[in-house]
């Protein structure tokens, strides 16, 4: 049963809003001024924090910035619940970090409803997720379903990018967030002697170009189109704005910096310890993994300089290693497109 705390100094609406929530199956604690509410909220730690703003001891603003302060409760949702309904109220709340506001008098539903909403965005976001590539695209298909999140992609026009051109170069300064609306992106870098490494592989409904803007730096790598691609660019105040107000995100883009870490470990262990021939069967499964979206062999144009990239070798080597797969009756090849006819051998090569 989720657990509610409800800050609210006026005894009626405390008592009747308790109810309802009591009769939707929460669990209810109820504090009766902002004090008390804050010493609640540390000892019960709520699964959410319904709270009044113009209350004695602690306002509503202070509950919250208090909480925020908290590691312990500075991730349970919370959303305001008041008779002030100026703009003014409704930013500097959300600007502390509040989910959601609602104004009284409120209807039965509008209260449910809000607080239901909060439990699934909140529930999407505390689930584990494991440190591969899988597991970070799994998170970023959860941050692109975030309705502020969507909609601040929705209010900028997409912009044309053809194959090989770049959206950004290595020690741009970062001054936008991209959200790859239809095509393929990859991120790169260009070694001392002129060689390229592709570092990451991105398609539609991603976003890249946040680490930057998060870390306030130049772009360490470069990042070009695949194929002909649609991008829509967000300014980077508008990012940093939402990520300022909307908790889900901003751990959402934490976490997904912290999973890259991990991600860019095991692949420099694959580069060290791995024969050439498994690095490319790795390469060919994580393109399958990253870009298969049809029942079916895996099927995609990638020019051979692009794959010795991601492995990290000569396209001489992969070229060598690709014609063997090809007499191995692992995959099949017609001009620049590779189909994996055989996905488990090449997953489970062993040298």
């Amino acid at each position: 049963m989720k657990k509610i705390l409800l800050i609210e100094d006026n005894a009626d609406m405390r008592e009747n809003t308790a109810e309802i929530l009591e009769l939707s199956n929460y669990e209810v604690i109820v504090a009766e001024n902002g004090k008390a509410g804050v010493l609640k909220a540390k000892k019960t730690l709520p699964d959410l924090i319904i709270c009044d703003i113009m209350m004695p001891e602690l306002d509503g603003y202070e509950v919250l910035y208090m909480l925020s302060k908290d590691e312990k409760t500075e991730a349970i949702p919370f959303i305001f619940l008041t008779a002030k309904a100026d703009s003014s109220d409704f930013r500097k709340g959300m600007n502390l970090g509040a989910d959601d506001y609602i104004t009284k008098p409120f209807e039965e539903m509008d209260l449910l409803n809000a607080v239901e909403s909060r439990f699934k965005r909140a529930d999407a976001f505390k689930k584990d997720f494991k440190t591969t590539l899988e597991g970070i695209h799994e998170f970023i298909d959860e941050a692109s379903g975030i309705e502020e999140l969507e909609k601040l992609s929705s209010d900028h026009k997409t912009k044309q990018y053809k194959k090989k051109e770049n959206l950004y170069h290595e020690g741009d300064y970062p001054n936008g967030l991209f959200f790859i609306h239809k095509g393929k992106v990859k991120t790169y870098k260009i070694n001392d002697d002129g060689k390229e490494l592709i570092t990451n592989l991105y398609h539609e409904g991603e976003f890249l170009g946040f680490k930057a803007i998060l870390e306030d730096e130049n772009y360490k790598e470069a990042a070009a189109a695949i194929e002909n691609t649609e991008v829509i660019k967000i300014p980077r105040q508008d990012f940093l704005d939402l990520i300022s107000r909307n908790k889900e995100v901003s751990r959402c883009f934490i976490k997904i910096l912290s999973n890259n870490l991990s991600e860019k470990e095991g692949e420099l262990l694959n580069l060290a310890y791995n024969s050439v021939r498994k690095r490319v069967a790795d390469a060919l499964i994580l393109l399958e993994d990253k870009y298969k979206k049809d029942p079916g062999n895996f099927s995609m144009a990638i020019s051979r300089d692009d794959l010795a990239s991601i492995v990290g070798t000569s396209t001489e080597s992969v070229i060598r290693t690709i014609s063997e797969f090809k007499e191995e009756g692992l995959i099949t090849v017609k001009g620049s497109s590779i189909t994996i006819e055989n996905s488990d051998g090449l997953r489970h090569l062993r040298f």
